[in-house]
């Protein structure tokens, strides 16, 4: 008798000689370019990692899902997973029509037959999936599902053509049928596996050691390297991480996979979600931690999910699904015992030691020492090679505020005082300039607003990546725009906003262009401040009045902020 975990599970691809065929008759298909996260979800619906979705949810199952954490039938399955798409693409089809689905390269991945097209109640699927009446946008699921997911959801059964392609790591990446077929040819009959979205450090490897000794079993290190959350470390560094740690454990009892899955960050659900997902794997046990796939805080600061929740809701349903889970409770250092032990295990007397990821960010930023107690120098050492000491990294200045309020102005005497000191390059995108050569062709629409804004903030973010300054000084009305320039630049270096808070009767004053005076006759129209709204920021790194200040005054203040955020040397 085989054992459940290593039987093949079904995939939604064709055979080779179909696929061709199809290539072709798609190339004549009305095709929609996927985005990174609709191939993430993409790769794991059509290799069976979402079994048994047999493709993008049906208006029925999405309800059902939302609703009960079921798809209509009554199957467990906590995830929306929908192909969300502009209204213009929507437009174009009706259910019953065939479409082909293709990478941002535009090779063909598979074939979706439309079953379904509606218009989804965004905040209805944010307060039931992500809990608690929530509809904040500080997580951010939330703030994808509002800002950047499309306004259509189209369902249907998708038929594989190929997978995606990945150039990096492809001996490290298995499908669930070929972890099966590993784990049958190993003779692995307990599989527990550890989902992480971090580097390993001295706690982690503890933790999975032990999970692996109570549950009897082998393990697998299945780290998500599609989307995780704004912020994170990116995958290479994590792998690179993982590899080097690779060798302190048993090589005969542990495996590492890699899993291209785009997290939702959806704390309980998603736990249940993940254990779906590696039963898919041919997993049997699954480790459940502290404050399982939590985004972090609310933006009133508190956590949006309970350390425990995710445990709780998994062992609601651990029987259907079909995982055993392994709760772990939060691992810490005793110092007299020089070793780790569970928080709720700690001998009495003994001295804790502990470091958070914040306090860990802050000692590699500003090149401080990290004990070997808590991580692995070999870690440390990759871990720095990505993140040197602040006053290494770029950054991005970003001005915002009514025209005519200082922006340009403050902007060149910064550009000025950094270049000055030296020691990285500085670049200043001012508005006007950016017109003339990045968006010569963009009119003053909120649409093309916003596309000038994303723009200079993918500038900005190539420049932070490479270790240089960038100073941006547009309007910049929209609070929306301005956080996905924010999510854009953090993923390589320091973003401070500021806020040049001049009041619009004092903008008027000085109006050297004539263009308030234009916007009030009604010849200018959607002028920010008079026709057009201006969403001031609520939470900028530094707000400056200029009235009755001079430039100079309000550009030291922009410094003397970088000296205490560490970017610049005193």
């Amino acid at each position: 008798m085989t054992m459940p975990n290593t039987t093949p599970i079904p995939e939604l691809y064709v055979s080779a000689e179909s696929a061709q065929k199809l290539k072709v008759e798609a190339g004549n298909l009305l095709s929609w370019d996927l985005t990174p996260r609709q191939i993430c979800d993409l790769e794991l619906l059509m290799n069976g990692g979402f079994n048994p979705l047999k493709g993008f949810l049906s208006e029925a199952d999405y309800d059902s899902v939302v609703d009960t954490m079921r798809l209509a039938d009554g199957t467990l399955w906590p995830m929306p997973i929908t192909l969300d798409v502009s209204q213009a693409f929507a437009d174009k089809i009706e259910p019953g029509t065939d479409i082909a689905l293709r990478d941002q390269e535009g090779v063909i991945l598979a074939i979706m037959s439309v079953s379904d097209k509606w218009v989804p109640n965004k905040v209805r699927e944010a307060e039931k999936v992500f809990g608690y009446g929530a509809n904040d946008l500080a997580h951010p699921a939330i703030n994808y599902l509002h800002n950047v997911a499309g306004p259509v959801y189209l369902g249907g059964p998708v038929t594989g053509i190929q997978q995606p392609v990945h150039y990096d790591f492809k001996a490290r990446r298995d499908t669930p049928n070929e972890l099966r077929a590993f784990f049958r040819k190993l003779g692995w009959r307990k599989v527990v596996a550890f989902q992480t979205r971090n580097p390993l450090h001295r706690a982690h490897q503890e933790l999975t050691f032990r999970a692996a000794r109570e549950a009897e079993a082998n393990l697998l290190i299945h780290p998500v390297v599609g989307m995780t959350k704004p912020g994170d470390v990116d995958h290479f560094t994590r792998v690179r991480c993982y590899e080097a740690v690779l060798d302190q454990y048993p090589a005969s009892t542990t495996h590492m996979s890699l899993l291209n899955l785009a997290m939702r960050m959806a704390g309980p659900r998603e736990a249940v979600w993940h254990g779906l997902i590696r039963k898919n794997h041919g997993v049997t046990h699954f480790i459940v931690g502290r404050d399982h796939a939590g985004p972090g805080k609310n933006s009133q600061g508190k956590d949006f999910y309970g350390p425990y929740d995710a445990q709780d809701l998994f062992k609601q349903h651990e029987a259907e699904i079909g995982v055993t889970m392994v709760d772990f409770k939060h691992m810490v250092y005793v110092q007299e015992k020089a070793q780790y032990y569970p928080a709720n295990e700690v001998p009495e007397g003994c001295t804790v030691l502990d470091i958070s990821g914040t306090e860990l960010r802050r000692r590699l930023r500003e090149g401080l020492d990290i004990p070997e107690w808590f991580s692995f120098p070999q870690v440390v050492a990759e871990l720095r090679r990505t993140s040197p000491p602040r006053a290494k990294q770029g950054f991005t200045v970003f001005f915002t505020g009514l025209s005519g309020s200082g922006k340009s102005t403050i902007a060149n005497a910064l550009m000025v005082k950094l270049m000055e000191m030296g020691g990285r390059p500085v670049t200043l995108l001012d508005g006007d300039v950016v017109r003339k050569h990045l968006s010569s062709e963009l009119g003053f629409s909120k649409e093309h607003r916003d596309i000038n804004i994303k723009r200079i903030g993918y500038v900005a973010s190539e420049i932070t990546k490479n270790g240089g300054i960038a100073i941006c000084a547009p309007i910049a009305p929209y609070t929306a725009t301005r956080r996905a320039v924010r999510e854009m630049i953090e993923a390589y270096g320091a973003f401070i906003e500021v806020h040049v808070a001049t009041s619009v009767e004092e903008c008027e004053k000085r109006d050297r262009k004539g263009l308030y005076k234009l916007a009030r006759e009604g010849k200018i129209k959607e002028f920010t401040g008079i026709s057009d709204p201006y969403e001031a920021p609520e939470n900028p790194e530094l707000r400056l009045d200029t009235e009755g200040l001079d430039v100079d005054y309000c550009a030291q203040q922009v410094i003397l902020k970088l000296e205490s955020m560490g970017l610049i040397k005193a």
